[in-house]
């Protein structure tokens, strides 16, 4: 089985593919030792085309693939597309557009809650999937035939997945439904968090503003370490470390030893200097500039009782449209519904979510609708009737 690695054969195969409305991708990565994704592998198809590119080899030079990724003429098909879509991000500066992604469209189809790749080709095509090389070493080389059959075969059936969703989004009237969806997938904000904002992804266990001044202090310390040495982040400092160094408040390098969860002697070394400076910066912070710790949304009376309520709701709206439920609201949207009503400010409130699950959760929430058991099965009818 043929790989290209040379930047002619890359350049033919490109405008090949450039020639058909649409391209079906998918890319092998390791990045257990690494904060970036390292590229090993790129697939790609189209009707009568197919490719595998080598993006190790010394003669290749991608230009030519960011060309296609950024081709408005060609839809970019990809089957759980973020980290896909992140590692063009890092290599190429660029956001693929315009791309439809089937494990989204699955589910606004009805295929159920992030249907996998071969689940959606066995439903769709008949076809049963090897997935034993899925643990493959994709910095390997020379790749075997097994290998890279496995690795084609997640674009070739695409080609088949990518039609019938299309047909059937058509054939539902719910393509602008899927647009919606693409639009926030394709966000740059989606790919290039802000380091100071690290600090969000770690949950809250603190108490005082001082705390949170040195967590988010140390989070954008170990962000930008992480980012610069490639390496993950929990290889520069683990998370409960940021807990206990939030809550210890460690000055100098004798109380930083004293600490339970980093490694003795790291407190001699130069990155431990750094995350002292770090901590004594956020302390120096005048208290009137200190941030304030985020407020838990206030459960309102009655408001445990409604989501329960606006579970099931969700549940009959999700069966009636044939579309999986995690699409139309997640549990954050219904507790915000329940507590919040019309100013819940939440996904399921907004575009064609809203039109679908968001009103009629209002009008449960107002007493406008209700639920009630019926000939066997769960109903919902307007008050009054």
């Amino acid at each position: 089985m043929h790989v290209i690695t040379t930047q002619t054969e890359l350049e033919a195969v490109i405008g090949e593919l450039e020639k058909s409305d649409f391209v079906t991708v998918d890319t092998e990565f390791i990045r257990e030792t690494t904060f970036w994704p390292e590229l090993c592998l790129i697939q790609m198809a189209a009707p009568g085309v197919t490719a595998l590119v080598d993006p190790l080899s010394p003669d290749i030079d991608l230009k030519p693939f960011f060309g296609l990724m950024a081709n408005e003429a060609v839809t970019k098909v990809f089957h759980a597309a973020r980290q896909d879509i992140e590692i063009v991000f890092n290599l190429g500066g660029l956001i693929p557009h315009p791309v439809f992604d089937t494990q989204v469209a699955a589910m606004v189809c009805g295929f159920g809650d992030s249907v996998s790749y071969d689940q959606l080709v066995q439903k769709i095509t008949g076809t049963h999937l090897d997935k034993s090389s899925r643990f493959t070493d994709w910095r390997h080389r020379p790749l075997s035939d097994k290998q890279l059959a496995y690795a084609l075969a997640d674009v070739t059936h695409l080609i088949d997945v990518y039609r019938h969703l299309v047909a059937e989004l058509e054939r539902e009237g719910r393509a602008h439904w899927l647009n919606e969806e693409m639009d926030i997938l394709t966000s740059r904000s989606t790919y290039d968090p802000k380091p100071e904002d690290a600090w969000k992804r770690l949950k809250m266990r603190l108490r005082k503003p001082q705390e949170l001044a040195v967590m988010q202090s140390v989070s954008t310390w170990r962000e930008l370490e992480a980012r610069e040495r490639n390496v993950p982040r929990g290889r520069v400092l683990k998370d409960d470390a940021i807990y206990e160094i939030a809550q210890q408040q460690p000055r100098d390098a004798a109380a930083l030893a004293r600490l339970r969860t980093t490694p003795k002697g790291w407190e001699r070394s130069a990155a431990a200097g750094a995350l002292l400076g770090a901590v004594n910066a956020a302390l120096a912070t005048p208290r009137e500039q200190m941030p304030r710790l985020p407020k838990a949304p206030q459960q309102t009376e009655g408001s445990s009782a409604a989501s329960e309520l606006l579970k099931v709701l969700l549940r009959l709206v999700a069966e009636k449209e044939g579309v999986a439920a995690k699409v139309l609201a997640s549990s954050d949207d219904i507790d915000r519904i329940a507590s919040e009503g019309e100013a819940a400010d939440v996904p399921a409130m907004h575009g064609w979510r809203r039109t679908v699950f968001g009103e009629q959760a209002l009008r449960l929430v107002q007493g406008k609708i209700a639920i009630r058991f019926e000939k066997r099965r769960i109903a919902v009818f307007n008050v009054g009737d």
